[in-house]
């Protein structure tokens, strides 16, 4: 019996592609013999390359030592929670330590004026994670510019736009988090779910922190809010609001970060937690998993993890761990380690919520190699990649949605379904949608429009929630001329920015050409 394949000419795809399958289709409706088209077949598939190609790569630890602030660091001390603590870069002056005269002044320039000018979170970078950013050779200048780790957790002011540094939309808590806290530090925006906040800090800063309206030190540029109850009587209100609520079955307990939590308060809190019988999935969330897997490798840690996860198991609640690794360089066998030993101890799961950025992960390449790193050597499931929220200074990292929904589609098909991440979109007073679920799209002006199916805390009263469309704003730089200058007529007062930001950058570019570090 013959087939026809039907090829459209879709854009992006090869005249000769489509030439090719047309080719094969022709064939066999003529009943050419099926042995010899399939020949043919095989043939030419050979000759066309897939748009991605998997090639197993083993994890290695970069050498520290390459680095001349830590060439005489000892394998024990790398592998010290304490060590590691003790030696976090958190100035420039710290980093000059380490790096010494590998970089040039402009770069060091660079980085203070945006500490200056620009950054929305303080400096504060483990050992772990600088020793992931140019991880095969010693780094230059340039190397450290271009390196996708550095892009995101050491940004630097020639990073930024100068023309849209902040989308006019822009919100310091861009997901209204603070808004609906129901208690200090636990927010219900979900019907089902909660957020538990129990910190404000974390070992490590990530410039583009959805959370910079709370979470680490004040900056030049952003005077943070504060926790202002003891933890005790944060943990008690969170507890009681959860007995009180028995619609809510899944707590995420984050902060910050919960590995800056003192293990035995974390304890406590989680066993606190599993004694509400209505508490059905709980979900640890630290990137420290990653930026400093040392400290869920201290066998206190281990043994203290292993208690909570038996609990659980006994009372058949879900425990997992969530982390945050945004590009296959982060991916070491220290972090292999500290996910199998949770595993190891009775934690169901453990699994990766990474954020879209533009020069970070934005290829379905570099994708694809963190989801394969992930998943097949460190046995962390890829499970969402968010869009980047709507925070200040952050457009340069922000893709549009309709690039997003390229990207889920150019990496669907190579992983297992079970560890093929969502692409989701966090739409301000909606929450997470997939970047397909668009109701409406105005592409000339970026504005996407969303719908909902349930109330968050801030609508329990509003009859219009969920008839209502919500509004997401692509970067205003990636639209099309049309576009941008409707923007600009829309706010023209961002011309003071922009102008303010053109500045900054002839500044710190003169006065990196005045200490020759040019």
């Amino acid at each position: 019996m013959s087939s026809t394949i039907v090829a459209r000419d879709l854009p992006g795809r090869g005249r000769e592609e489509a030439r090719v399958t047309d080719r094969i289709a022709d064939s066999s409706t003529r009943g050419v013999d099926q042995t010899a088209a399939g020949t043919t077949a095989d043939r030419l598939a050979g000759e066309t390359e897939q748009p991605y190609e998997y090639r197993r790569r083993e994890l290695a630890e970069p050498d520290w030592t390459r680095l001349p602030g830590w060439r005489g660091v000892t394998r024990e001390e790398w592998e010290s929670a304490q060590w590691q603590r003790v030696h976090c870069v958190k100035n420039v002056r710290q980093l000059r330590a380490v790096l010494d005269d590998l970089v040039d002044e402009r770069f060091y320039d660079d980085l203070e004026a945006d500490q200056r000018e620009r950054a929305t979170m303080s400096m504060l970078l483990p050992p772990q994670m600088i020793n992931t950013m140019v991880p095969e050779r010693v780094p230059d200048t340039e190397s450290l510019y271009a390196d996708p780790v550095r892009r995101y957790m050491l940004p630097v002011l020639s990073d930024r736009r100068a023309d849209w540094p902040s989308h006019p939309y822009a919100t310091r808590d861009s997901l209204h988090e603070h808004d609906m806290w129901v208690a200090e530090g636990l927010t219900h925006r979900y019907p089902t779910k909660v957020l538990a906040e129990l910190l404000s800090t974390c070992p490590q800063y990530c410039g583009h922190c959805t959370r910079m309206d709370l979470v680490g030190n004040s900056t030049p540029t952003v005077d943070k809010l504060r926790l202002t109850l003891k933890p005790v009587d944060r943990h008690d209100a969170h507890v009681e609001y959860l007995q009180r609520h028995p619609e809510v079955r899944d707590v995420v307990v984050s902060g910050g970060d919960v590995a800056n939590v003192p293990w035995r308060q974390l304890e406590s809190y989680l066993m606190r937690l599993l004694n509400i019988d209505t508490v059905r999935d709980i979900r640890l969330a630290t990137k420290a998993l990653m930026g400093l897997p040392q400290h869920w490798l201290q066998p206190a840690v281990v043994e203290g993890l292993e208690r909570v996860a038996r609990t659980a198991a006994r009372r058949g609640v879900n425990l997992a761990i969530h982390t945050h690794v945004n590009h296959a360089n982060s991916v070491t066998p220290l972090v292999a380690r500290a996910a199998q030993t949770a595993l190891d101890v009775g934690v169901r799961d453990v699994r990766n919520q990474g954020v879209l950025m533009r020069g970070v992960n934005d290829t379905a390449e570099i994708l694809l190699d963190l989801c394969f790193a992930l998943q097949g050597e460190a046995n962390i499931l890829p499970y969402y990649f968010y869009m980047c929220d709507m925070i200040p200074n952050s457009e340069h990292w922000r893709l549009p949605v309709w690039e997003a929904r390229e990207l889920q589609h150019a990496i669907m098909g190579y992983l297992p379904g079970y560890a093929t991440p969502r692409i989701v979109c966090d739409v301000p007073f909606v929450g997470k949608r997939w970047v397909h679920m668009v109701a409406e799209y105005d592409r000339e002006r970026g504005i996407s429009y969303w719908t909902k199916n349930y109330r968050t805390g801030l609508e329990h009263d509003d009859p219009d929630a969920l008839s209502r469309q919500y509004a997401y704003h692509d970067p205003i730089h990636t639209l099309p001329e049309k576009g941008q200058q409707w923007w600009r007529d829309q706010h023209p007062q961002d011309k003071r920015a922009t102008a303010a930001a053109e500045s900054s950058l002839r500044i710190a570019e003169a006065e990196a050409v005045g200490t020759g570090g040019c």
